[in-house]
């Protein structure tokens, strides 16, 4: 149960028993300043979210039911289009199993009594911890740093063995949940509906995962999304991954220091109808950077239908290492119909133009007037240039060995648009991953 008045905030985590219902556990908070100044809807979602984030280790892989006298959170969850702030608490609230039920207020006296408690320190800074030693032994079955999350699933598997002292209600919940999972000696799997398999990890485990899909070899800095889709493409799983994902992001200094692209910024693009894959590319040149071996300049060509990004590093900029690259682009992937660019004079030229006609490519420039024909090549420009950033650091001069790592993650990134990476489109299957093998993911 959980209420908000204008100051504060109150939560009671309680449990079913014979049906009644046990308090276990009081919270209230004294809202900030910022916070007094909020929506009243956007305070009941407040907390809501403390109510979890207090409770969580007691909450997670548990079915949930909040009572609240704001019966308009019901709808928020499912809402796509609010605000940033409500948008981030609803995803932060996607790992709980929640179900929200309406109460009146004069039925929910104990958490509206909390909400309405003055802090006489307020000004005084006191971080206490929250008492986990419980009276009842049924909820005691709690993950820490030495217990797994999923201990109770890999015991049951492995040995037959059930926990003892579950009630009716705990049981019936644990054999839902214990058949999406499957032992296989020394690991636990879990089964998903595709059906794919993942493994289930936890603690420094996870966290090395995370770090890696995130920042390493094949990461990219990634918002906290696509990294969290990354993972999962890397087969491995466990339930608080949205949550860690999101405070990776926020403590990881190259993301921070790059900032994200807005999409104010971002090019309109309208829909181009492509029949088959590596039928349409975009190239665009982007540069010039600081020196790297001799280079200055990244053409890049990107397929319309996969979103794959083919990158070269190049010392200049003129239409003869142009042609040569778009032959070799020509003998890996074959004949395109189209080729999409800007009217640069390196595309505007005799030589260009001679191998369009060679190969019976048609040739479609982007004016002034309407620069959503080479929307998808610009849009990819930035996406690549921001990850290339993110991963020189303050060294630029080594753009040029770093680029492949960049392609790599590019390429093994979520894309919303077609539903999966561009790897796994282009090649039917996906691309495994070096933190795959180091963690055997299968």
């Amino acid at each position: 149960m959980c209420n908000a008045s204008d100051f504060a905030i109150g939560a009671v985590l309680g449990q079913r028993k014979k049906k009644h219902f046990q308090p276990i556990h009081y919270a209230s908070k004294t809202m900030t300043e910022a916070q007094i100044h909020y929506t009243t809807t956007t305070k009941e979602m407040l907390a809501v979210v403390y109510d979890f984030e207090t409770f969580w280790p007691y909450l997670v892989l548990s079915k949930s039911k909040v009572y609240t006298d704001h019966s308009a959170l019901k709808y928020l969850l499912g809402k796509q289009d609010a605000k940033p702030r409500l948008l981030w608490w609803v995803l932060l609230l996607q790992e709980f199993n929640i179900l929200i039920r309406d109460k009146k207020g004069m039925e929910n006296l104990t958490a509206d009594h909390l909400s309405r408690l003055e802090n006489p320190h307020k000004d005084v800074f006191e971080n206490k911890d929250i008492n986990e030693n419980f009276p009842l032994e049924t909820l005691g079955k709690i993950s820490s740093e030495s217990t797994s999350w999923f201990a109770d699933f890999a015991n049951f598997h492995a040995g037959n063995f059930i926990v003892k002292g579950m009630s009716s209600q705990q049981r019936k919940k644990f054999f839902k949940d214990v058949r999406h999972y499957f032992w296989d000696d020394p690991y636990l799997f879990r089964i998903c509906e595709d059906p794919i398999i993942q493994r289930c990890v936890y603690g420094q485990e996870a966290n090395d995962i995370l770090k890696a899909c995130h920042e390493g070899p094949t990461g990219g800095h990634h918002g906290a999304n696509f990294t969290v889709k990354k993972v999962f493409d890397a087969s491995f799983f466990w339930p608080t991954i949205y949550r860690d994902a999101h405070n990776l992001v926020k403590s990881c200094d190259s993301c921070q220091r790059q900032g994200k692209i807005s999409q104010r910024n971002e090019m309109p693009q309208n829909v181009i109808q492509v029949c088959e894959i590596f039928d349409v590319w975009g190239i665009d040149f982007t540069g010039p950077f600081p020196s790297s071996r001799g280079n200055r300049y990244i053409l890049v060509a990107v397929d319309y239908l996969s979103k794959r990004v083919e990158a070269k590093a190049l010392p200049s900029n003129d239409a003869r290492v142009v042609v040569k690259i778009l032959k070799s682009l020509f003998a890996r992937f074959g004949t395109p119909r189209a080729i999409i660019s800007d009217r640069r004079t390196y595309f505007s030229n005799d030589k260009f133009a001679k191998v369009m006609s060679k190969y019976g490519v048609i040739h479609r420039l982007a004016t002034t007037y309407h620069p959503q024909t080479s929307g998808q090549v610009e849009v990819s420009n930035r996406g690549f240039k921001r990850i290339l950033e993110r991963r020189v650091g303050e060294n630029c001069a080594s753009w040029s060995e770093k680029l492949e790592d960049a392609l790599w993650a590019f390429r093994t990134a979520y894309k919303t648009p077609i539903g999966c990476t561009p790897c796994k489109l282009v090649y039917e299957k996906s691309c495994h991953l070096p933190i795959e093998l180091e963690h055997k993911a299968y």
